[in-house]
């Protein structure tokens, strides 16, 4: 019996697909980047993975992992390997209002994971433009961030326990509850973030938090990334550490969004070059909406804000919301536009704009600036739309601006990807930038996980 013919047999006629009509959805990422597959496996277990992993380590048949397909680094499109799909692994498992805990499946929605921790009075902080599709195995194997990191930290901060299918099938039992455990080396954390090149998530124990009895959302207008970080300290100060997002958003996104995304406009009445998007969220202590205000009255009586607007209403914070969520979509509909995912320390983050800025513009005349992203933790999306009235070609620019992007964050000591992750996008990128001790590191770590190279292979790191 072939391969193919052994992984149909172990998960039944309803755990495979070979319609490339159910397939190819999951060949094409956000960004358009296709790929091509065989074979569509559905297990409904961790027995059906251990099951799949096992027969492919024994026929050295190499295996793409695929949560819900919103990963902007190439991660998990496959290219010509079987793709392993834990769309039918999709079940929260428990709730633990108590202990603040969920249990889930690899492949529950991260949304439906929100729910349920809303269900029991608690929250999931994870928020993502992408929630509605993302899973939490995705999540896990990307180390994703979003909005609320500068309160929460990134997804490895919010996993107490681990299920991780190796490559030879073996199951890995970590699904622990617990908030302290120093018995020896913490694997958990080595498959956080490891996009499916180490072992396969299937269940995760997920710290929750109590859902704040206040939340307050206000939109400020600023001088320039300057003034930004001026006004992140005072309202640090002033909300005693609450805030839980400081966005960063330019005055072309705002344009971009109210061209492309129906329903939105400006929420400040005159335009102003940069704003930031805040959110405060916290306990029954002081009022917090009256802090806020008062503390961006004292920003504009000093000059560090020329406005600011603080949501009356759920409905008006949604609002605002909109605008910093609607970026990434109105960039797409406005055509090409070339991307960087980075972080710098934050103190850093005002003159790098300036100059990676200025040396993208010189070296690309007519590249439209759009940098906007988690000002609080020092992640930028440092993009660039193709000019005004025309894209044709910009694409090609691609390689040649980001070694020129790359190469400032690495002066300014910073990270060529703060949240999307290494796929194959960033794989032959990382000898430039890492060390060769730390790669040689890393490659260590996936012969001892994956010694036949198996999971997901071509991507995070190269063969030596």
């Amino acid at each position: 019996m072939d391969t193919i013919a052994r992984l149909k047999a172990a998960l039944g006629p309803q755990g495979f697909s070979e319609t490339q009509a159910e397939i190819a959805p999951l060949l094409e990422d956000w960004r358009g980047r296709k790929g091509h597959s065989p074979l569509l496996l559905k297990p409904a277990s961790s027995e059906d993975v251990a099951a799949i992993l096992s027969i492919c380590h024994e026929t050295r048949t190499p295996v793409v992992p695929i949560g819900g397909n919103t990963g902007l680094a190439g991660g998990q499109v496959a290219q010509g390997e079987v793709l392993l799909s834990l769309q039918r692994m999709n079940r929260v498992l428990a709730v633990d209002g108590g202990g603040m805990t969920l249990t889930a499946e690899a492949g529950a929605v991260l949304a439906q994971v929100q729910d349920r921790a809303n269900e029991a009075g608690l929250m999931f902080p994870l928020t993502l433009a992408s929630e509605g599709s993302c899973t939490i195995g995705g999540n896990i194997a990307t180390n994703a961030g979003g909005n609320h990191v500068l309160r929460y930290g990134m997804v490895r901060a919010l996993v107490l326990g681990l299920e991780v299918v190796l490559a030879d099938g073996r199951v890995l039992p970590m699904l622990k509850h617990l908030h302290k455990d120093n018995t020896g080396y913490d694997l958990r954390q080595l498959f956080i973030g490891s996009e499916g090149t180490l072992g396969v998530v299937t269940k995760a124990v997920l710290r929750l938090f109590p859902k704040p009895a206040q939340q307050v959302v206000a939109f400020a207008a600023v001088p320039s990334p300057q003034g930004a970080l001026v006004l992140l300290g005072r309202m640090q100060a002033a909300t005693g550490g609450l805030l839980s997002a400081f966005e960063l958003v330019p005055r072309i996104a705002v344009e971009l969004v109210k061209r492309h995304i129906p329903g939105t406009r400006d929420p400040l009445a005159a335009p102003s070059p940069w704003y930031v998007l805040i959110e405060v969220s916290g306990g029954h202590g002081a009022n917090l909406h009256d802090l806020a205000q008062n503390a961006l009255a004292s920003a504009v009586e000093k000059g560090e804000a020329s406005d600011a607007i603080v949501a009356q209403t759920g409905a008006q914070a949604r609002e605002l919301w909109r605008i910093r969520e609607g970026i990434s979509e109105a960039q797409k509909r406005e055509g090409a536009s070339i991307k960087h995912d980075i972080s710098v320390p934050v103190a850093k983050i005002p003159a790098f704009i300036a100059e990676a800025t200025a040396a993208v513009t010189a070296r690309f005349p007519g590249a439209r600036p759009v940098t906007f992203g988690h000002l609080g933790d020092g992640n930028l999306h440092f993009n660039f739309n193709a000019p005004a009235g025309g894209d044709t070609g910009f694409l090609a620019y691609w390689d040649a601006m980001q070694l020129v992007v790359h190469d400032i964050v690495k002066s300014y000591e910073g990270s060529i990807s703060a949240e999307h992750g290494i796929g194959n996008t960033k794989r032959d990128l990382l000898p430039r930038y890492k060390s060769a001790e730390e790669l040689d590191a890393m490659r260590t770590l996936k012969q001892a996980f994956d010694p036949r190279g198996i999971l997901n292979p071509g991507k995070v790191v190269a063969a030596s």
